[in-house]
């Protein structure tokens, strides 16, 4: 093929949008619509009316990051974060750190994550070293990496609290499913509990070492929510997990030379439109001390 036919090839294809050329309306909304909240489209391609801020301290827990925006998310989201914060204290466990939940109306974020659309997914760190932190000290924490890659198990850092933290979030009805890191899917299976049922919401995927993903279900009157299908019966430790432990290596992942694809932003409901531009309340605003730019995600 000549230089030109392979051009007019490239310029026929059709060209991803990028990520960011979809998205940075979504991070800019000054902040949630006004009215009731209503999750709308799918976990990947959606947005939320009416979403709530998490509060950014609370019984069990800390919001990390706050100059990014994130910590919106649906009213249950909420709940189920602060019984979450209040299992943990109760546990003796330490302070867990909330991550990345929404934005203000959802959406397609800038950078960091295809999913976290609907207001219905939160990142929760793993580590549960720290004490309660001024908002400032929470801007540039580092994530404690629990996985070995060249073994695929989880590393000496990994104990009975970051496993029993694990287990308080499966447990409670309203999550769907917790994405974590093959080896700490692993780690969790080989424990001895009274209960394993909570397993089968653990579902493992690459990356998710030094976090886990909290996943809700569609709650109760969300008609214009996109449910997921149900995982597969039983706890999930046998030969599905073994597939995913075999390709989990970063160098099987990311061989030389690899070229990432291209990120593409998934279209939408058209109802997004709306609640885009529609009123709504202002975000707080940030503490002084906390930096002026939006950091880079993972």
């Amino acid at each position: 093929m000549s230089a030109g036919s392979a051009e007019a090839a490239r310029k026929k294809k059709p060209q991803p949008i990028p990520a960011y050329a979809t998205s940075v309306a979504w991070a800019a909304v000054p902040g949630p619509s006004l009215g009731a909240a209503q999750p709308i489209g799918g976990y990947a391609a959606g947005c939320i009316a009416g979403a709530r801020p998490l509060p950014p301290e609370g019984v069990g827990y800390q919001v990390i990051r706050l100059s990014r925006q994130r910590n919106y998310g649906h009213p249950v989201l909420i709940d189920t974060l602060r019984e979450f914060g209040r299992r943990v204290a109760a546990a003796g466990l330490g302070t867990a750190l909330i991550g990345d939940m929404g934005q203000a109306r959802g959406g397609p974020m800038p950078s960091g994550h295809a999913s976290h659309q609907i207001g219905l997914d939160a990142d929760v760190w793993l580590r549960l070293d720290l004490p309660p932190m001024g908002r400032a000290g929470r801007e540039r924490l580092d994530e404690i990496k629990y996985v070995d890659y060249d073994r695929m198990r989880v590393t000496a850092d990994w104990s009975d609290r970051q496993a029993r933290m694990v287990q308080i979030a499966a447990s409670d009805p309203r999550v769907a499913r917790i994405f974590v890191n093959p080896a700490i899917k692993l780690a969790m299976c080989q424990r001895s509990w009274p209960d394993r049922g909570f397993l089968n919401k653990l579902r493992p995927w690459n990356g998710h070492d030094g976090h886990m993903h909290i996943r809700l279900s569609c709650p109760p009157g969300s008609p214009q929510c996109e449910a997921q299908a149900a995982q597969p019966d039983g706890d999930g430790c046998g030969e599905e997990l073994i597939s995913w432990l075999d390709s989990a290596s970063p160098a099987i992942e990311h061989p030389p030379g690899h070229q990432p694809e291209p990120r593409v932003v998934r279209k939408v409901p058209a109802a997004c439109r709306t609640v885009l531009n529609a009123a709504g309340t202002r975000m707080a605003s940030l503490p002084e001390s906390a930096p002026a730019t939006v950091a880079t995600t993972r």
